[in-house]
């Protein structure tokens, strides 16, 4: 058997499955030309060898490090100058390889494997002994992340993060002045991977009581899970997300019976607070939610009462089968993709076919319809903002206090211009739930859509505090984009939309905003260019369809007909 040093380069493609599934031919001809036009020419100047392919990744060896690392920097930074659908996360690392014909393997690949994981889109992660090895011989500022825990390796890996100011280096954020903490994704223990929506199901339960509960500060569930099969050191958890304890487990799932393990930890020192198994039939798990909740809530604070619990506790479904559908459709419903869209819908109409008064699955779906009108993916828009309506209401008639029903029923109120009502609403959503991540962007677009710059940040800024690392920041950005828009700061509108793309390259809907914008900055050249990108994938996008969906002010959406009238849009 043979071995050698090397150093080992792994990327893969960023969002590719969703990518696939908006059009398949479309980002096999982008991965192509990303390959022979940047990755390929990259590898051969660097003098790499490309091991293998793997459906959306790659696997290169050198055997220089300094070669590898100036590599990975070279197709991020041209890819960078280019952008497309294609967006690439590297990990490189030195080690030893188990050579067997043109195949390598071993200990070095596996965790370069694990640090192309961490890496953000367009960004790279390297190991410490890369780190060490290149020295001060590249120009190039790698961020020192910490010690990470990952998946089938036996020790920490010290990661180094580039760019170096990316905002998954993670800054340190202070504690709040109230009990914190946050539910880290369950294990899936049952051996069967399609079981993982049940696991997060449960997590989805516990964080939405404790979030509640108003005396406490939790984390939102879409940051939780972005550490989903990145274990990670709990102190490490703790400064990244501003908080006290963390409550992690596992779930296991066989036939009708279920066994919860959960464990509640001080991120200080990772001390352990409490740890207990819960056990029982799938009749018993909202009970069993429940008694976790009662646990963790008593020992974050001793004083808590159970009539507060009892007041967060939301109607139940009346079957299970219709649960399962519900959380089958989450990940689709806040992916704000047409495509997932619909995967939504059909999953919730599934779950409304058993249970027609399920009122977090009418929400659900309130609010994907609701996306399909404002995102001009539905050429019957007002047909959708009447479905949205419609769900909505049914749903806030079974569920009056439920905060996600309220959010939601206040967003259709905010799209079809009730901004009255839609302020009530979703005051009344925060002040029944202030952890509400989702519900303060939502403050924040109505305030933005009223051109009013100042209290829209202060909204977002609430938001991104309460889900830091939340997959869905690329909307806030863009809400903030459009308040600087409103007032006519158009290059920092600019700035925002542009970094709403980079976090979400092909949320194609946010170039209906960015071209008028770009002219507004006088920036005709690059206002063509994304005028040009929006109609490929809106070819019939007229100006009336874009009137009808957006719901800014006046005087606001008539300086963006007007600049999209130059661009040459249409007016039908």
């Amino acid at each position: 058997m043979e071995r050698r040093l090397a150093a080992i380069l792994e990327a893969d493609v960023v969002g590719y499955s969703s990518l696939m599934a908006e059009n398949e031919a479309a980002t096999l001809d982008a991965l192509k030309t990303h390959r022979t036009d940047v990755f390929d020419p990259a590898v051969e100047r660097h003098h790499g060898r490309i091991v293998k392919l793997m459906g959306d990744g790659v696997l290169v060896e050198f055997s220089s490090v300094l070669d590898a690392v100036e590599c990975g920097l070279d197709v991020q930074k041209r890819q960078a100058e280019a952008p497309s659908t294609i967006s690439l996360r590297i990990g490189i690392n030195l080690g030893d390889i188990i050579i067997d014909g043109d195949d390598i393997y071993g200990d070095g690949v596996n965790i370069a494997s694990r640090l192309e994981c961490l890496a953000d889109a367009g960004g790279i992660c390297i190991s410490s002994t890369v780190h060490e090895s290149i020295g001060n011989r590249i120009d190039a500022d790698f961020a020192d992340t910490g010690d990470h825990e990952v998946k089938n390796i036996d020790r920490p890996i010290r990661v180094f993060r580039w760019p170096a100011d990316a905002t998954s280096a993670r800054p340190a954020l202070a504690l709040p002045d109230k009990p914190s903490i946050v539910v880290l994704p369950f294990d899936n223990m049952s051996g069967d991977a399609d079981q993982d929506y049940f696991a997060d199901g449960i997590v989805e339960a516990i964080t939405a009581a404790l979030a509640n509960i108003r005396s406490f500060f939790v984390i939102s569930r879409n940051t939780a899970f972005t550490y989903k099969g990145r274990p990670t050191d709990m102190r490490t958890i703790g400064r990244e997300l501003g908080v006290s304890y963390v409550l992690e487990g596992s779930v296991q799932r066989a036939n009708d019976r279920i066994r919860i393990t959960a464990q509640l930890i001080e991120t200080e020192n990772g001390a352990h607070v409490w740890a207990k198994k819960f056990d029982g039939s799938l009749e018993d798990v909202f009970e069993l939610q429940d008694q976790i909740t009662e646990q963790v809530a008593g020992a974050l604070q001793p004083s808590m009462r159970l009539a507060e619990i009892e007041r967060v506790r939301h109607k139940r479904p009346q079957d299970l089968g219709a649960y399962d559908f519900k959380m089958r459709a989450l990940p689709h419903v806040w992916a704000l993709e047409k495509q997932e869209t619909e995967t939504a819908l059909a999953y919730l109409d599934q779950a409304l076919d058993i249970d027609p008064d399920y009122p977090l699955a009418l929400s659900l779906a309130g609010w994907c319809h609701a996306q399909r009108s404002v995102y001009n993916w539905d050429d019957d828009i007002e047909g959708s903002k009447a479905k949205a309506l419609s769900l909505a209401e049914k749903s806030a008639q079974t569920s009056a206090d439920d905060p996600l029903v309220l959010s939601v029923l206040g967003t259709v109120h905010t799209i079809i211009r009730n901004y009255s009502t839609a302020r009530i609403l979703l005051e009344r959503a925060v002040s029944i739930d202030p952890n509400a991540a989702w519900t303060w962007s939502r403050l924040g677009w109505l305030e933005a859509y009223a051109d009013r710059l100042e209290p829209a940040l202060e909204h977002f800024e609430k938001s991104r505090r309460l889900s830091p690392f939340d997959p869905l920041n690329f909307n806030t950005y863009v809400g903030m984009a459009s308040a600087y828009q409103g007032a006519g700061q158009f290059d920092k509108a600019v700035e925002y939309f542009e970094l709403a793309l980079q976090e979400r390259p092909h949320a194609w809907w946010i170039y209906r905003s960015l071209a008028p914008v770009l002219v507004g900055a006088g920036r005709m050249d690059e206002a063509r260019k994304a005028y040009t990108v929006l109609m490929q994938h809106y070819p019939c996008l007229t100006l009336s369809q874009i009137c009808q969906a957006m719901v800014f002010s006046k005087d606001f959406m008539d300086r963006m007909r007007e600049n999209l009238a130059i661009l040459g849009m249409p007016e039908k």
